[in-house]
Formats: structure tokens, C-alpha cells, sequence
């Protein structure tokens, strides 16, 4: 189980990074509209939904729901590279989490609350995936906005 997980996060990471590719530090303050996310936000704001995620799962308090300081913290966010260096940070600290947890520890029930109560811990891995999954989306229609051709996710060309 553990080897699925971890090859299911690396792959979210690769398709990611392939997506956004196109994009570079120039395009770091690209919004589609005013009020929007930036390029470099959408990056922080994935980097910090697996923080979320993977804290959420093994607090005794459950998922934090100060959505608006975690909003904060993102549009704080000015630089595509240190939003790229977030999100490997959170990628690498995912994959050393599966690693130090159990399966037993994977397949405990997350804390009750409104997100995803009781459901297995392991269930955050597919909702990381689509999550993971939208952003990249968002992102090359940003890519595509700017001009630029995102390049196929899921293999080198």
C-alpha cells in the first residue's frame, strides 16, 4: 500500500511540475482578473493544501477551517520559484510521511468534523490527487492566456 501511495504523489508532483512547465518567474503576478490567485499563488495555494491535507489527517483537532488565514498566507506570495520550492518542500515532507506512518496508521479514521470525518486517513491521497489535479488545470489556461503552450502532463515530448 505504502509503494501506491507514494507512486500516486509522485506522479500528482510530476504532472504538476509538467503542466506548469511553460511558466516562468516573469509570470509569477499573471491573474486571469483582478482578485484572482496569481500564477505563483496557485502554486503556494497547492503547496499549502498538502500541508493542510497531511496536518489535518493526524490532528486530534482535525482540518484547521481558518480559511482566511491560509488565504492570507498564499497571496503573501510573490515568487513563482519560492512557491515551486513550497510546493517540493510539501511534496517531499508527503512522501516522508508515508513512509514514517503505518498502514494501520493510513487506514485510521480522520478526525470527526466537516472534512472528511471519519473517512480512512488514506482517503486524502485521492483528494490531494484531484485537487492537485484542478490547479494544474487552472494553470495552463494561465499558461495559454500568457500566450504559451503548457505542455502534455503525463510524458515528456
Amino acid at each position: 500500500m505504502k509503494q501506491m501511495l507514494a507512486g500516486q504523489m509522485a506522479a500528482m508532483k510530476e504532472y504538476f511540475d509538467r503542466s506548469t512547465r511553460a511558466l516562468d518567474e516573469a509570470d509569477s503576478g499573471f491573474a486571469p482578473q483582478a482578485g484572482m490567485f496569481t500564477s505563483a499563488q496557485v502554486v503556494a495555494h497547492v503547496a499549502q493544501t498538502i500541508e493542510w491535507f497531511l496536518g489535518g489527517a493526524f490532528a486530534a483537532e482535525g482540518f484547521s477551517l481558518d480559511f482566511e488565514k491560509m488565504d492570507s498566507e498564499v497571496r503573501a506570495v510573490t515568487s513563482l520559484a519560492a512557491a515551486r520550492a513550497w510546493c517540493d518542500t510539501a511534496c517531499a515532507t508527503l512522501q516522508a510521511s508515508i513512509e514514517a506512518h503505518s498502514e494501520a496508521d493510513w487506514m485510521a479514521e480522520l478526525p470527526p468534523g466537516p472534512i472528511m470525518g471519519g473517512l480512512p486517513r488514506i482517503a486524502i491521497f485521492n483528494a490531494l490527487t484531484d485537487h492537485t489535479a484542478h490547479h494544474r488545470g487552472a494553470l495552463t489556461v494561465y499558461t495559454r492566456l500568457l500566450g504559451k503552450i503548457p505542455p502534455m502532463p503525463y510524458m515528456d515530448m
